[in-house]
């Protein structure tokens, strides 16, 4: 039952990873980008991997793939969304892609038939009692970058300088 679910997640995700590349439409491919991080969050769930299936969730699916979306529909003109996306390097990029894929697959061959010892169990607790008592000061320290950068955004993004809007 794990494998099925396993390798549909998988199917699900390169069909729509396929799709965000290959549509012509560009909110197609938004809409497809959301399927495919939705995959992903899936095959964590299936991973055992709590913590990361719902930083997928909340941080990629509803974060990114709403912002794509709302850009496409409020920024963009009715002629860009219906734009032809080329690329004139595919084939390139196919040759690439193949040999990554054979690198990765001699690397995965040999542990193929190899069965998990133990089952998974959730990891959000331990990460959070990391994050709550040994990382509490790096964890800080990022909110304040973070924060420093998002005030940074908004003022760049008033158009002009701080100095004109001062009175």
């Amino acid at each position: 039952m794990e494998q099925i679910v396993f390798y549909s997640l998988s199917a699900v995700t390169l069909i729509a990873a396929l799709g965000v590349v290959t549509m012509r439409n560009v909110l197609h491919s938004a809409l497809m980008l959301g399927v495919a991080l939705m995959g992903v969050a899936g095959l964590f769930a299936a991973l055992g991997a709590d913590f990361l299936f719902a930083g997928q969730i909340v941080i990629y699916v509803t974060g990114v793939a709403v912002l794509v979306l709302f850009v496409v529909m409020l920024a963009g003109r009715e002629s860009d969304l219906h734009a032809r996306q080329t690329n004139e390097k595919w084939p390139l990029a196919v040759a690439i892609c193949a040999v990554i894929f054979f690198g990765f697959w001699r690397c995965i061959a040999p542990y193929a038939g190899t069965p998990t010892r133990t089952q998974p169990e959730p990891s959000t607790r331990a990460i959070g009692k990391l994050l709550l008592s040994d990382y509490a000061l790096p964890f800080e320290l990022i909110s304040l970058i973070l924060i420093a950068a998002m005030i940074g955004a908004i003022l760049f993004s008033r158009g002009g300088s701080a100095a004109e809007d001062a009175p």
